[in-house]
């Protein structure tokens, strides 16, 4: 699995021009799901998310996790994480999983992410949607569970 993780001051994603999900300061998540992806995967990752210390303190380090923060998340899936440009003009898609095997772990990943009693919003699996959001800091991190 791969992410794709901003800190935001505010974001929400739009379907067909409604607004599906929504949150104020927190993370918003591009999710990726290839082949060999696992439930173990998602576990590690979502821990991860979970305590990452991308906030920052008083003194203003980066020194405080989403709980610390009191922030929420937005999970987005994102099959174009896995996207492979190397060959080519159009990208290949071979390392993205299927979407019956993506969705069962993107949902896995979302009730693993809400078990930690933080606020969880999504896109729409497989839905075109728009994401707005004003990236904090900017702050941006790319997270890979095959690097565990």
């Amino acid at each position: 699995m791969r992410i794709v993780l901003q800190r935001v001051t505010r974001a929400h994603v739009e379907v067909a021009g409604e607004t599906v999900g929504s949150i104020g300061a927190g993370l918003v998540i591009l999710l990726g799901v290839t082949h060999q992806d696992t439930r173990e995967d998602a576990d590690y990752l979502a821990s991860k998310v979970i305590q990452l210390r991308v906030f920052p303190d008083d003194a203003g380090r980066m020194n405080r996790s989403l709980l610390d923060a009191g922030g929420a998340l937005l999970v987005v899936s994102q099959f174009t994480l896995y996207g492979d440009c190397r060959k080519g003009r159009r990208p290949g898609f071979d390392q993205a999983a299927s979407p019956e095997h993506a969705r069962g772990l993107y949902e896995y990943f979302v009730q693993r992410l809400e078990s930690s009693n933080v606020t969880v919003a999504t896109g729409v699996f497989q839905a075109e949607m728009e994401i707005h959001l004003v990236n904090d800091g900017p702050v941006t991190f790319v997270l890979d569970s095959t690097r565990l």
